[in-house]
């Protein structure tokens, strides 16, 4: 397995496939760089060099007490690209990945960035406060930690349903999506994904999406019933300087699994624009 070090000893795991100009990808929670396959396979075939670590307490990473914030989930992925020098690239994030794309041009810069893409993404914030009334409640958030902690390989096999929208009217449910779901989710750190949930929920990202500066894709589906569109994908476009939102009508939130053909094509699409 390809891995590599952190400052701090943490060994992160990721894939690199094929030459070209870099796409590198985040995933979202409590997945692995394996979310990404459906677009690692198309991307590579088209001439693209595909990238995707597993976070840290994610996957095939290692599992540390320490770091599982989003501080140091963006400084993983500076660390990844310094490690790889990575340049002119694409950065994809997807959910809680979304965050740590955000979090990351906001932090380091986007000097090694030719573009962003925003998939599902958490930001600006998920968290309902005075700032923000449109968020969800620090309840919902609680919930789910209650549920990892007390079972947190039932609870994988039943996100899973509407994080793919298969609890929809003629929806077409595939188990054997939902069984790769839950193994990911099961790989990582139990620890790891709990301290997790804070950074996808309640870290504020405006900030970094301020700061943002390269040519962004929001892509989002209106019926995602993990990150609500109109608390995220649509606010993210309108504080981004140069960001364009293409939403996806019915789309679930784990749209680049069940709509990966349509995915694929606008993410071609967009990687064709930059020079």
């Amino acid at each position: 397995m390809s891995t590599f070090k952190t400052k701090d000893g943490t060994a992160i795991f990721y894939k690199d496939w094929g030459k070209g100009r870099p796409v590198v990808f985040s995933h979202g929670w409590p997945l692995s760089a394996d979310a990404w396959d459906a677009q690692m396979l198309f991307l590579v075939q088209h001439g693209y060099r595909v990238i995707a670590h597993d976070r840290r307490g994610h996957g095939r990473s290692d599992q540390p007490g320490t770091g599982n914030d989003m501080d140091t989930y963006a400084d993983d992925l500076a660390a990844l690209v310094e490690h790889l020098d990575l340049r002119n690239a694409t950065f994809v994030g997807h959910s809680t990945g979304g965050g740590e794309v955000a979090h990351y041009l906001g932090r380091h810069g986007t000097k090694r960035a030719a573009q962003a893409v925003l998939i599902g993404a958490v930001p600006p914030v998920m968290l309902k406060s005075d700032k923000n009334p449109g968020g969800l409640p620090i309840g919902v958030f609680d919930e789910i930690r209650a549920n990892v902690a007390a079972n947190r390989s039932q609870f994988y096999q039943d996100l899973a349903v509407p994080f793919y929208g298969y609890n929809r009217p003629n929806a077409k449910k595939s188990q054997g999506v939902i069984d790769a779901f839950w193994a990911q989710g099961m790989w990582g750190s139990h620890l790891g994904q709990y301290l997790c949930v804070k950074e996808f929920s309640e870290v504020d990202y405006t900030e970094d999406l301020k700061k943002i500066d390269v040519p962004t894709l929001v892509l989002h589906g209106d019926d995602d019933q993990i990150v609500p569109i109109d608390d995220s994908g649509k606010l993210t476009a309108q504080i981004v300087k140069n960001a364009t939102l293409k939403i996806y009508p019915g789309g679930a939130h784990g749209m680049c699994t069940v709509e990966a053909d349509k995915v694929n094509a606008d993410l071609l699409e967009f990687l064709k624009q930059a020079s």
